[in-house]
């Protein structure tokens, strides 16, 4: 019995592990307090459960490829607090940063600034599926201390990896 037990923990059990740590589920959130870098970044109204928000932002990618604007980081700004709001009704801007030239080629896409301001930052390594979750944690966990919430509008802006075996680096900005 103790040979199937070990058998089941090294073909089934580690590879998970591995895959979760690979993918950032253990790790934690950093949280400080700085000022932003100005983003300059074409966007369109997002409106359905969040979950769901990683397929849009790759679709709305291709629309800016298609348009011939090179799309940079993803950048999300968060308008509508996910406990506290029915999932297909959250509301978000979903974008990429784009160069300051650009334009905007339809009425549905937006061009807009988000300018340099004092921000509660916080920064975790991990994959875009899981990075959001930890980031959020750790800023509520950072806020509830000193009996405060979240505020929105926050915003999020991923830098991925530089290969496929390096996790990007999710950063969640709330104004002071």
């Amino acid at each position: 019995m103790n040979k199937a037990w070990a058998g089941f923990l090294f073909a089934f059990v580690l590879p998970i592990i591995i895959v979760l740590a690979w993918w950032g589920a253990f790790s934690h959130a950093t949280i400080s307090e700085t000022v932003s870098t100005p983003i300059h970044y074409a966007w369109i109204d997002y409106t359905g459960d969040l979950t769901d928000l990683p397929e849009a932002q790759s679709k709305f990618r291709d629309v800016l490829s298609m348009d011939h604007i090179a799309p940079g980081r993803p950048v999300v700004v968060l308008l509508t607090d996910p406990r506290k709001s029915v999932k297909n009704k959250q509301h978000a801007r979903i974008g990429y940063e784009v160069p300051l030239q650009t334009v905007a080629p339809t009425t549905t896409i937006h061009i807009d600034d988000i300018p340099a301001r004092h921000v509660l930052r916080a920064t975790v390594k991990a994959s875009l599926l899981l990075a959001p979750g930890i980031a959020y944690q750790g800023l509520y966990d950072y806020l509830k201390a000193s009996g405060h919430d979240i505020r929105l509008p926050t915003v999020e802006v991923y830098t991925p990896g530089n290969s496929i075996n390096e996790m990007g680096h999710l950063s969640v900005d709330m104004a002071d």
